[in-house]
C-alpha cells in the first residue's frame, strides 16, 4: 500500500477508491435515510467527505493526465466520467489505472 503513495498514478488509484466508497454510501445509505427514514445525518457527515475526495480525485485525474501525456478525448474524460458514476472509479482503475507506471 505505501507504495501507491509514492507516484501521482497510485495517489489517484487510492482517491479513486475512497470516492467510490464515498459515493456509495451517499447513494446506498444516506439518501435512502434521509428521504425515507427523515435521518439526514449520513449525508451531513459523508457528504462533505464524499466532496473533498471528489475534488482531490479530478485534480489527481488532471496531474496524471499530464505525466501520462493522455489525449483528453481519448482517455482523461472517461477517468474524470468515472466519478460521477456508482462503481466508475473501481472500473476505471481496474481497466486504465491499474496499467500505468
Amino acid at each position: 500500500m505505501t507504495h501507491l503513495l509514492k507516484t501521482n498514478t497510485g495517489r489517484l488509484r487510492i482517491a479513486g477508491f475512497l470516492e467510490g466508497i464515498s459515493l456509495l454510501i451517499l447513494i446506498f445509505v444516506g439518501v435512502p435515510m434521509k428521504y425515507y427514514f427523515d435521518s439526514p445525518m449520513v449525508t451531513k457527515i459523508a457528504g462533505p467527505i464524499h466532496g473533498v475526495l471528489f475534488l482531490l480525485f479530478i485534480l489527481g485525474t488532471i496531474g496524471v493526465s499530464i505525466d501520462q501525456k493522455w489525449k483528453f478525448f481519448t482517455t482523461t474524460w472517461k477517468v474524470l466520467l468515472a466519478s460521477f458514476i456508482p462503481f466508475g472509479t473501481f472500473y476505471i482503475d481496474k481497466t486504465i489505472l491499474s496499467k500505468l507506471k
